[in-house]
């Protein structure tokens, strides 16, 4: 016999476990409840005038029931919200004594308590089997308004959704309780939601030791840039949390000197500005000067770990990008052609229509034409090995189209399969640097030991297009990564299955032989007195047992927490967000990302690619 997900209170007054069903009982409901109502209150009075003196905490859950007011010749009362019985409170004191024996004996609570709650079959996960826990359920819409404001952030759904005709239909099929919600209303929820999320995060700081920053710019189609300021830190579990802190603009000239003002402001505002171990940017030339002032203003009271060694960090992603995009310069009129190819396609349904029905003829694969993103090499990269897949299309569709003029010639495609295949290894490596989500510090060394060795041992013809391309990756690699990258290092390090033999074995690939054993010299020196200056702080609070191990914490706290893939730069920032104003844009994009770490809930892979899919029907 199937249990219904929805039973009346009245049908059920004890607590039997039938069935695999385990009913709760009302007094922990009940408590639950008052627990609930106790925080929100603790709250509103928190709210009620933020310049007074901080009010007491009630931490009676008599007040689910009662409301303190004050009546016109200025006498306090405690108000039953029931029946509106007024009973005598003093603040002072505290007493709730006479309150409770009120709401015990309330005719109309009980009513209310009779008359509106449900029992509600909620599915739990034990360690042996499914256990549906049966808990009383009373409709909320203070919590559906709280819900809804979630889903529109997260999902970036307009303000104007909860009007929507056919969602108002399905909320009043779902319960007949729920009241319809304006735009208004929704935009005010969304913004108390953000404020609610931001003091979490703001407590949570608190607790933490050291963090990471990384910065990145943002621009509109107004030509107003903006910065997207992100925090990683490994929490009390030793999980590794990304929160984005602030999205706020940029005024111009865009100098490092404003840019280090408003970075600034922003750690100031978060209370980090002396927790923060490194800034990872990306290598725009005011960034060395914005880096560089921080790093002034934050060392002028409290110093710096290692003396700043460690403190600004390049981002290897970005490094990675401008390397790879040197080398794709030396076949840029085949870029360009693929790329009008699947412009002229995209412009019209009745063009994808037929490009369709031709790769149908030759029985090709039903995947998408795609638009890259030009200042992205790995989203050129999947247009071309995906154009590629259409090579024997595009003449055939020339045949029909004579208004296309880009068709590439056998010798392009033939340069693009090897430059496809060259670039296969450089697109994994982007891949396993690029993420957000896990520690990625330590993956960085073997990753460029990869990309030396496959620049080192390609062999190409001297008077190949590869040659130049190679040539000219190398010279950005030895300029970028020419000098020892201490960060890197030594989060490879202090991973327990790597230690100094990778380091020992990468570093006379990537660097000559004597510039190796200096690097190597250095990377030892540096864990030294890194572990030496963490002694010294935390001597005193910690036994010589525990040194060691809070010591690898510490510095796990900041190498597996740098995190590159988030300033790749020339980031556009949505026009429909653009024009709601700074502070209600970065209202949506932080509290987006708050809610999604609160409900665990990822982007999908494809949409961080910012590539363009032409589906072909």
């Amino acid at each position: 016999m199937s249990t219904p997900n929805t039973l009346s209170a009245q049908e059920s007054s004890t607590t039997p476990v039938m069935g695999g069903v385990q009913l709760s009982t009302n007094d922990e409901n009940e408590a639950s409840q008052s627990k609930n109502a106790v925080e929100v209150a603790n709250i509103e009075d928190d709210d009620t005038n933020p310049y007074g003196p901080k009010k007491r905490k009630r931490t009676s859950k008599v007040w689910m029931d009662f409301k303190v007011i004050t009546l016109a010749d200025g006498l306090t009362k405690a108000e039953c919200i029931h029946c509106n019985h007024r009973l005598a409170y003093n603040t002072n004191s505290g007493v709730t004594s006479h309150l409770i024996r009120h709401s015990k004996g309330c005719v109309r609570k009980k009513v209310n308590e009779i008359g509106q709650k449900n029992l509600s079959v909620i599915p739990t996960n034990s360690e042996s089997e499914t256990v549906s826990t049966v808990h009383n359920f009373k409709y909320d819409q203070a919590k559906i308004r709280e819900i809804l404001s979630h889903m529109i952030v997260v999902h970036e759904l307009p303000f104007v959704f909860a009007e929507y005709e056919m969602f108002n239909l399905l909320m009043k099929n779902a319960t007949p309780h729920y009241e319809k919600i304006s735009r208004a209303t929704t935009k005010k929820d969304c913004i108390t939601s953000y404020e609610i999320e931001k003091r979490k995060l703001m407590a949570e700081l608190k607790q933490v030791n050291r963090v990471s920053v990384t910065t990145d710019l943002w621009r509109s189609d107004q030509k107003v840039s903006y910065m997207v300021v992100t925090c990683h830190y490994v929490d009390s579990s030793w999980n590794l949390q990304k929160r984005n802190l602030n999205f706020c603009e940029v005024p111009p000239p865009h100098t490092g000197i404003v840019v280090c003002d408003v970075l600034n402001k922003c750690l100031v505002e978060w209370g980090i500005e002396n927790k923060v171990w490194t800034v990872t940017v990306d290598n725009a030339a005011y960034n060395d000067v914005a880096i560089r002032s921080l790093k002034e203003n934050l060392s002028y009271k409290n110093s710096l770990p290692l003396s700043g060694k460690l403190f600004h960090v390049r981002c290897c992603a970005h490094i990675l990008n401008i390397l790879v995009q040197d080398g794709l310069s030396e076949i840029q009129n085949i870029i360009s052609n693929v790329r009008d190819t699947v412009k002229h396609i995209s412009a019209s349904e009745h063009r994808i229509k037929i490009f369709s029905e031709i790769a149908k003829q030759l029985q090709l694969s039903s995947k998408k034409l795609i638009l890259d993103c030009c200042t992205r090499w790995n989203s050129t990269y999947f247009m071309l090995s995906t154009a590629l897949e259409f090579k024997d299309v595009f003449p055939r569709y020339q045949q029909r189209d004579p208004t296309y003029n880009y068709l590439p010639s056998d010798e392009d495609w033939e340069k693009v399969i090897v430059v496809c295949s060259f670039l296969e290894e450089f697109n994994e490596v982007t891949h396993i640097i690029s993420g957000s989500e896990y520690p990625t510090s330590n993956l960085f060394l073997p990753e460029l030991y990869n990309i030396k060795k496959l620049l080192k041992n390609t062999n190409v013809g001297e008077d190949s297009f590869m040659a130049d391309m190679i040539k000219k990756m190398k010279k950005k690699f030895d300029k970028y990564w020419g000098d020892c990258n201490l960060l890197i290092s030594i989060a490879a390090v202090l991973d327990p299955r790597n230690k100094m033999k990778l380091i020992e074995w990468c570093f006379p690939v990537i660097y000559s032989e004597v510039d190796a054993v200096e690097h190597i010299i250095t990377v030892r020196e540096t864990l030294r007195d890194l572990y030496n200056e963490y002694v010294e702080a935390h001597k005193k609070n910690i036994g010589e047992k525990d040194v060691q191990s809070e010591s690898q914490k510490e510095s796990s706290n900041c190498t597996s927490s740098i995190v590159s893939g988030k300033t790749k730069g020339g980031r556009v920032i949505d026009p429909y967000r653009a024009n709601l104003g700074v502070e209600t844009a970065q209202m949506l994009l932080c509290a987006e990302d708050w809610l999604r770490a609160r409900y665990q809930i990822k982007r999908k892979a494809k949409g961080n690619l910012e590539l363009k899919e032409i589906h072909l029907t």
